[in-house]
Order: C-alpha cells, then sequence, then structure tokens
C-alpha cells in the first residue's frame, strides 16, 4: 500500500518545526495543479495523517509546499522570511506501493531534503 508522509525539522533552534503549513499538489501533464491536501505540522513537527495513503495514494508528479516564513516569522526568527518564505519540493511518486517520506531540515536561510524511510 502506498503512502506519503513528511516532517520539518528547525535546525536554527536544534528541535520539530511546529505549526508548519504544508500543500500537497498533484501536477498533471499540461501544468494544471490540484490541491490533494493541505495541513500543519503538529509538536513533533510531523502531520497527524501521512499526506497520502492506501486507496487515495495515486501515483505521479507531486508539489510539497511547505510554508517556513510564516513559521520563523511567527517565532520572531532574525531574519523570517527575508529569504526563504515557501519551500516547493517537486517528486515524482512512481510506486504504487511505495513508502515515501520527505522531510524538510530549515533555518531562515537554508534547506534541505532527502527521501527518507
Amino acid at each position: 500500500m502506498g503512502r506519503l508522509s513528511t516532517h520539518v525539522l528547525d535546525v536554527s533552534r536544534g528541535k520539530p518545526a511546529q505549526g508548519v503549513t504544508i500543500e500537497l499538489q498533484r501536477l498533471d501533464a499540461s501544468g494544471g495543479r490540484l490541491t490533494v491536501t493541505t495541513t500543519t505540522t503538529n509538536q513533533d513537527g510531523r502531520t497527524d495523517q501521512p499526506l497520502m495513503v492506501g486507496d487515495s495514494f495515486v501515483p505521479g508528479v507531486y508539489e510539497l509546499v511547505f510554508h517556513v516564513g510564516a513559521y520563523f516569522r511567527g517565532l520572531g526568527a532574525i531574519g523570517a522570511g527575508e529569504f526563504l518564505d515557501v519551500v516547493p519540493l517537486r517528486v515524482t511518486l512512481a510506486d504504487k506501493d511505495g513508502h515515501y517520506h520527505v522531510p524538510l531540515v530549515c533555518s531562515p536561510f537554508s534547506y534541505s531534503t532527502y527521501r527518507g524511510s
């Protein structure tokens, strides 16, 4: 059964990022977008439910859109929103039975990601 999950870590504070809004959008061949879900990270920097799982998981091209600028502005972080505001991660989910975990590790000035487990 396919599954897509994520979490957000704030490396500037060394903690999970609580309260980050995440949008999941499916892209079609013509460049159109369909918002699949919008959610917010919990106290562990994770979403309460997977972004897609089981029958809702459809292989394709997606963007995970992380609203980190609003998160850092809410903390009063130095430089919040001056550089990073919205971080889009475009991924291809090809395996209908795959487990895709796509974390975001970020600060007000940088981010990285990887395919986790």
